[in-house]
This record gives C-alpha cells, structure tokens and sequence, in this order.
C-alpha cells in the first residue's frame, strides 16, 4: 500500500560502514590541520563565527579533507582553506527552508532510506525539474545534502545519490554548465562525502551528458560511479524504493515529505536548529534559550516589545520592530528591515526605537542580544513622525518596508 512516510533510520541491524582507522602519524597530521582550520577562523564578532567553528570540529570533516588529500598536509589545508571560503559566502547551515522550498515542490530531489553501509539515499529526478536555471537550484542542491548528513548515523561520513533518468528529457536535463557547478560543490566542497553515485534508466539519447562532463570528474569520483546496477545488492528492499524494485511503495506529496525533513532534522524557519537537541553550536543554543525566556517573560504583558539579534549572532535575522492593535488601529503598524547583512547599525536602531516609545529609557547595551522595552503605546503619528527624523545608514539591500 502506498505511503508518504519517509526511511529517515537505517534498516534494524544495519552494520556501518566503512570504518576508518588510522596510523599515529596519521592522526598528527590531523591535528595540525584542526589546528590550521582553527587559526582561520572568523572573529567571534562576526555572526557566522560559531557555524564556521562547528563545521571544523564536526567529528568527519578534517579526516575526510587528509583523505581526500592523500595524507599531503599542504594539499590538505588548500582544500579545507578553499571551502572555508566557500561556506563563508554559501552559508549552507543557514539556507532557510522558505528560500528553496519552490525547488523542493516537483520532487526532483528527495531524501528517503539507506543503503546497506548506513548511508542516506538521495533520489535525483532530472525529469521533475520545476523550476528555471537559476543560483536557487544549487542552493537546494546544497541544502538537501546537509539534510542527508543530519541523518547519517554515528560514525557514517558519506551518502548515495541515485540519479534517476526515467521521464528525463533534453528539456529537463541539467546543462553541461549546472552539472560542473554541481560537480565542483560535491568534489571540492563535500569531499569524501559522496559514497556510491548510481544512474539508473539513461536513455542512449542523454549518453552524450556524461561524455560531458566526464572532464570535470575527478578519478575517485569516477570510481564511485555505477550505471544500471541491481540496486537491490546495495540497499535493503524495505529501504528502496518500490520503483526500482524495493518494497517501500513510496508516495512523493510534497507537503507530506517536507514536513517530516524539516521536524527530523530540527530546522528553524531562520535556518538555524531547534533549541534543546544539541544540534546548535553553544553561542546560538544560549542566546535562544534567552530569546524564549524573555518572550515568555512578556508575553501578554508589555505593549511594546523589541527583539534583535546582536552584531555576535549566529543568523542573518529578519528585524521586526511591531505594536499591537489598539482601538485607533485596526493592525498593529511596524518596521520591517530585511535582509540585513550587517549589523553595525542596529544598536542605533533599537536606541531610536527604544526613544520613540519613552524617551526617557536608558540606551540599550550594543552587546546585548536582546533588548526589550515596556511602555504605554504611542500613537502612530508619533512613531512616524520620529521614524521621519531620523536617518539609518544601511547596506543597499535593507529596505523600510511598512510603517
């Protein structure tokens, strides 16, 4: 009977695999590569800080970099200085599901099952392209892979992809331009991630494809390649698919699907985790927790309230400023700032805020992650007529959107 319900566990029993060991020499020069990494690091003032910092003491990533640089510690810190800088402008721990969710809609990417080592099984569908060729497409790409690394096991460092041709056309067919980008990400970027990647059902008329792009594949990616296999000798029949002989019958619906990968893998709406599961570094986890203690504080109590996020905070926050209704209001008016992608003038904003409301409130600490104010409610001339006062110096891409 068919489901929606996706394999976000490996079958029962399922031994992991490979399990790697290494030398002492070995482990040194891991060390010193941890400790390259390390010295890199963006200050603790900047707000991608404590993602960064993660991502380089996640149990696999300097082991998989010495890996993929053949134990050459100069290679090694080329590569993981080279995808420093990558994250440092993709951001993918903080790609927000709403920016890429019209991607996801088709189906062409779907996270479901494991294979008999303990990998996740990602399903590529070219056939159900949804959408233009656009930089959202990668950025889906890349989401959907930290998503398959939230559900690896313990110990598990690499996933598969099958990539599946069936309904594929000229038309929906990536270019040989999209298919170079996306090899650079998972070559360069996620090395030693990719497990096994299948191709199933590849019509002779799209052989072409992979002739290609033969030249942007590494050696070992291309060991790992394997067209038409029997799938059914790599992943259990209750973790595959039933269209490609396994017996779970699965139902892509899209709204089904998303919701169990955003509550499996703990995803905020801002992009960030779910408080309370360890899946936060610490700066972020604390100043969540601070953020819900203080709304909890005032909820239903204040008839102003004002939250920020600190030049030190770990996401790219939308800064809502609002008043509730009141009877010369029929909805509630507001400042609505988005994006920001600097921080340097929000203590100004909130002091201008904060004096808008009662002027004789203290000015708020510029290194408190969170600041809020009680006061009687102002009128919305006098909220305006400050806001008219006062000018924000802001990067180009912040705007004022309602008052």
């Amino acid at each position: 009977m068919p489901t929606t319900k996706i394999n976000t566990t490996p079958a029962p029993g399922t031994k992991i695999g490979p399990i790697y060991e290494y030398t002492d020499d070995q482990k040194k020069m891991m060390e010193e590569l941890k400790e390259y990494a390390l010295s890199l690091l963006l200050p603790p003032t900047d707000s991608y800080h404590p993602w960064e910092k993660r991502w380089i003491n996640q149990h696999d990533t300097i082991p998989r970099y010495m890996r993929a640089a053949k134990w050459k510690l100069n290679d090694g810190k080329k590569r993981v200085k080279g995808t420093i800088e990558w994250r440092r402008e993709f951001k993918p721990e903080l790609i927000t599901p709403d920016e890429i969710k019209i991607e996801d809609e088709g189906g062409k990417i779907v996270i479901n099952g494991f294979d008999k080592d303990g990998r996740p099984i990602i399903y590529m569908r070219p056939g159900r392209q949804n959408t233009a060729t656009s930089p959202r497409q990668l950025r889906h790409l890349v989401w959907c892979l930290e998503r398959a690394k939230d559900l690896m096991p313990p110990n598990q460092q690499s996933l598969v992809i099958i990539v599946d041709y069936k309904t594929t056309t000229l038309r929906t067919n990536p270019s040989i331009s999209v298919a170079s980008k996306v090899l650079t990400i998972l070559q360069q970027h996620y090395v030693e991630t990719l497990g096994r990647a299948i191709v199933t059902n590849l019509p002779m008329l799209l052989s072409f494809f992979y002739k290609g792009i033969s030249p942007f594949l590494d050696p070992v990616t291309r060991d790992k390649m394997r067209f038409n296999p029997d799938l059914l000798e790599l992943v259990p029949a209750s973790q595959l698919e039933a269209e490609f002989g396994g017996e779970h019958d699965f139902e892509f619906v899209h709204e089904d699907y998303w919701k169990q990968i955003i509550e499996t893998c703990g995803i905020e709406p801002d992009g960030t985790r779910v408080r309370g599961k360890e899946l936060n570094p610490p700066e972020v986890e604390a100043l969540k927790e601070k953020q819900e203690k203080a709304k909890a504080a005032n909820d239903g109590k204040t008839d102003f309230f004002l939250s920020y996020v600190s030049p030190t905070a770990p996401f790219n926050p939308l800064l809502f400023c609002s008043l509730p209704a009141s009877p010369f209001c029929s909805s509630p008016p507001g400042l609505l700032i988005s994006p920001i992608a600097h921080y340097d003038y929000l203590p100004r904003l909130c002091r201008f805020i904060t004096t808008a409301i009662t002027p004789n409130t203290p000015k708020p600490s510029h290194n408190d992650p969170i600041i809020s104010q009680t006061s009687p409610q102002p009128t919305p001339a006098s909220l305006s007529e400050k806001l008219a006062e006062v000018s924000i110096t802001s990067p180009p891409q912040a705007q004022v959107v309602s008052v």
